[in-house]
């Protein structure tokens, strides 16, 4: 992940409605969430649940397939751990020691490639 790239996904990140969707869509892991449900749960409308995912979805951050009638988003979190990865690179001023826990914790945390977007 690059700069221009982390820039975009916090601006994402940078609003509240957004950052519970992320957190929202981490719980629900690989089966997702459809966006009616999303709504629902962040107690909003659907134009602006769309909206929303709209603007995670340009940063990357969240995933969209369509299935059947609905389309199901999930989180990205190939992304999501580079997101953290970018934070934590040049930490702690040559000890990676100092940051080791936390990048270990990020790791562990994202799923391998055969269950990410659904497939298993």
């Amino acid at each position: 992940m690059d700069d221009k790239d982390a820039l975009s996904a916090f601006a994402a990140l940078a609003q509240e409605t957004r950052l519970g969707i992320v957190r929202m869509l981490v719980v629900a892991g690989k089966d997702g969430l459809a966006a009616g449900d999303i709504a629902e749960r962040a107690g909003v409308s659907a134009s602006n649940v769309s909206f929303h995912l709209k603007e995670l979805d340009r940063a990357g951050l969240i995933v969209s397939e369509r299935a059947s009638r609905s389309i199901i988003y999930t989180a990205n979190y190939s992304a999501l751990g580079a997101l953290v990865q970018f934070l934590m690179r040049d930490c702690c001023a040559g000890h990676p020691d100092i940051c080791a826990p936390a990048l270990d914790a990020a790791a562990c945390c994202i799923p391998s490639a055969t269950t990410i977007g659904g497939a298993s």
